[in-house]
């Protein structure tokens, strides 16, 4: 299915297509990270610490078509559930951006037509994570790494 030009300024996120919601991810691999929330305050910090089926190269899911089987806990974000998970998104994540009413950055895919844009802007995780299975939770703590803002 095609995609309407620039549908990210003019098409509300309820009222896109499958393909234009999927294509609004840049492929930073962020939202695979495990994150800390303070009970407390509600701040949430991203950490390396990656769900197991990420990919830390190509920073996209290994088993994207059945991750929720593969990782129950994994959040489908759709349209309809974008205002209870947007807090802990990402800031640069374009989900975020559009539901926050504001817009893409200029690295991003969908405006650079170049899915390595993210990696060369310095925005994705490549390289730089380490598998969940190798850190115990209590030590995640020890992987907090820094958001743009």
């Amino acid at each position: 299915m095609s995609k309407r030009p620039r549908f990210w300024e003019t098409v509300p996120l309820a009222k896109m297509t499958e393909d234009e919601w999927e294509a609004l991810c840049d492929g930073c691999g962020k939202c695979c990270l495990n994150k800390i929330e303070d009970a407390d305050t509600g701040e949430v910090f991203l950490t390396r610490v990656a769900c197991r089926l990420l990919d830390d190269y190509s920073c996209q899911c290994g088993q994207y078509e059945i991750r929720k089987r593969l990782v129950p806990e994994c959040i489908q974000l759709t349209p309809e559930n974008i205002e209870s998970h947007a807090y802990w998104m990402p800031t640069t994540c374009a989900y975020r951006l559009l539901w926050q009413g504001r817009t893409l950055p200029d690295w991003h895919p969908l405006l650079t037509g170049d899915p390595e844009s993210v990696h060369a802007a310095g925005i994705s995780v490549r390289g730089m994570t380490v598998p969940e299975f190798e850190v115990d939770e209590e030590d995640w703590e020890d992987h907090i790494i820094e958001e743009p803002n």
